[in-house]
């Protein structure tokens, strides 16, 4: 095994010196073109010289904050996000129906790694925390519900949350007739 090393070591030590190493074209007599890294016993050869090939150095890093500390990207609690209900707007009413309506919400900056995004009916977590920023509600109560979203970090704690936005469901209510159902006419 050590011998096997020993010849990989000399060839990763030999390889540049085959990159610097002289190429030299021939032409035979019936005009085949061939190169070599010698020259050939007999007949005419050309050195081709070769271009330097195009490098650049390294970009500099930045040098690492003192003493350790996390910079805003490694702790995404260190980063202040902006939260709100995009739509509905505020004061929306929900036309009657089943009480079905999407909920969506803007975030600046970017949601960072293990940050999620809760959604809030009347102060209730709906729903598991996401990274999505859209909710498809379906079936909401009858009345007025206010919603909010927060911003949740990767150990449960909130970073952010939104102003409130009141919607106003409607819905068709149980102690109403049934408008669909004919009426008796009278005799």
């Amino acid at each position: 095994m050590t011998v096997m090393r020993s010849l990989l070591l000399a060839a990763l030590l030999l390889l540049p010196q085959l990159c610097l190493a002289q190429i030299y074209k021939t032409v035979d007599q019936y005009g085949n073109v061939s190169y070599s890294d010698t020259p050939p016993a007999s007949g005419p050869s050309e050195e081709v010289k070769l271009r330097e090939t195009n490098s650049a150095p390294p970009p500099e890093m930045p040098e690492a904050p003192a003493g350790g500390a996390e910079t805003a990207a490694d702790d995404p609690a260190a980063v202040s996000y902006s939260v709100a209900v995009a739509s509905p707007a505020n004061e929306t009413t929900i036309a009657m129906g089943p009480g079905n309506f999407s909920v969506s919400a803007s975030v600046e900056p970017a949601l960072a790694e293990g940050t999620l995004l809760q959604l809030f009916v009347d102060g209730a977590p709906s729903g598991t925390p996401q990274t999505s920023n859209t909710w498809g509600l379906t079936n909401v109560f009858r009345g007025a519900h206010d919603i909010t979203v927060a911003v949740i970090g990767a150990s449960g704690e909130q970073l952010a949350s939104s102003a409130p936005v009141r919607v106003y469901v409607l819905r068709p209510s149980v102690n109403s007739p049934n408008k669909s159902r004919p009426r008796p006419t009278p005799h």
